[in-house]
C-alpha cells in the first residue's frame, strides 16, 4: 500500500500483535550522537565533534541535541554545553510554541544572549522552513517529519494536524511518557487539531527500546482515536511507531478500517 487509501479491513485493539506479521520499513541510521551520556564534546575525537560533523556531513547527520550544542557553543562552569543542550531540548519538547526568553533563562547557564539567539533561530526557522504545507501522502512522510524525536529517552506522542488536501498544518507533542509507555487520552490528541480547523490527523510515537512491535496498549489507543475521529468528522490517516532506523504504520499494515 503506497498511499493513504482506505481499505475495508477493520481495526480492533486485539489486532495489534498481528502487526509482527508485516515487515517494518527500515532506514539508514542517522549517525553518532555525541551526548547521550552528557559528555563534553571536547573529550571526543575531533572528527566526532558536532561542529566538525556539521561541516563534513551536513545538518541532517546531527541529532537535535547536537544542533543545539552547536548553537549554544559553550556551557558554564559545572555544566558543559552537552548537558545544557540536553536540558534545552527537554524544555523545547515540553512546549507547543516557541518559549519566551524569560522562560529559557530559567535554565542554569542560559543567559539573555544565548536565549535571545535561540528564540531568534526558532522563529526564523518557523517562518522560513516550517513544516507547514508538507504533503502527507505516505507513512514515510510522517516518519520524516517526526524522526528527530527518535533519540529521546522517553516516548513522545506526536499529533500532526492536516488540512483537507492532507497538507501539514501543525506538529505538536501531545504527551511525554515513561521510558516504555506513553499515557494519552483522545481529548488531549484532538484539542489542538480542532482549534487548527484540521480535516485530518495522523499520530506517531517513538519506542525508546528500539523495538517496532506495537503493544496491545498501542492498538487500544489507535482504535480509540480512530473511532473518536469519525465522531468528530476528521480523517484518522495513520498511527506510526518509529525508532531511529525505521517505522511501523498501522495503515500500511492494513489495521485501519474504512473511514
Amino acid at each position: 500500500m503506497d498511499h493513504y487509501i482506505y481499505p475495508n479491513s477493520i481495526l480492533r485493539p486485539e489486532a495489534a500483535p498481528l502487526a509482527t506479521k508485516f515487515p517494518v520499513q527500515e532506514t539508514q541510521d542517522r549517525g553518532y550522537c555525541f551526548d547521550s551520556l552528557g559528555l563534553n564534546p571536547l573529550s571526543l575525537p575531533q572528527a566526532k565533534r558536532p561542529r566538525e560533523r556539521l561541516n563534513s556531513d551536513g545538518p541532517g547527520a546531527l541529532t537535535d541535541q547536537d544542533l543545539l550544542a552547536v548553537l549554544l557553543n559553550t556551557g558554564v562552569q559545572g555544566k558543559n554545553v552537552s548537558i545544557l543542550a540536553m536540558e534545552l531540548l527537554e524544555l523545547l519538547d515540553r512546549n507547543k510554541e516557541i518559549p519566551s526568553i524569560k522562560e529559557l533563562c530559567r535554565l542554569t547557564g542560559m543567559g539573555v544572549s544565548k536565549a535571545s539567539a535561540i528564540v531568534a533561530m526558532l522563529e526564523f526557522g518557523r517562518r522560513r522552513w516550517g513544516a507547514s504545507g508538507t504533503h502527507i501522502k505516505h507513512p514515510t512522510d510522517i516518519f520524516n517529519t517526526v524522526r528527530h524525536f527518535a533519540d529521546r529517552r522517553q516516548e513522545r506522542f506526536v499529533c500532526l494536524s492536516l488540512n483537507g488536501a492532507h497538507e501539514l498544518l501543525k506538529v505538536r507533542t501531545v504527551t511525554l511518557g515513561l521510558v516504555n509507555r506513553t499515557i494519552v487520552h483522545p481529548r488531549e490528541v484532538f484539542a489542538d487539531p480542532i482549534q487548527d480547523r484540521a480535516s485530518a490527523i495522523c499520530v506517531a510515537h517513538n519506542h525508546p527500546s528500539g523495538q517496532l512491535k506495537p503493544s496491545p496498549e498501542d492498538g487500544e489507543i489507535t482504535f480509540q482515536l480512530f473511532e473518536a475521529a469519525k465522531i468528530l468528522g476528521l480523517r484518522f490517516l495513520d498511527h506510526v511507531i518509529f525508532t531511529d532506523t525505521g517505522y511501523f504504520s498501522y495503515r500500511q499494515a492494513g489495521l485501519l478500517g474504512s473511514d
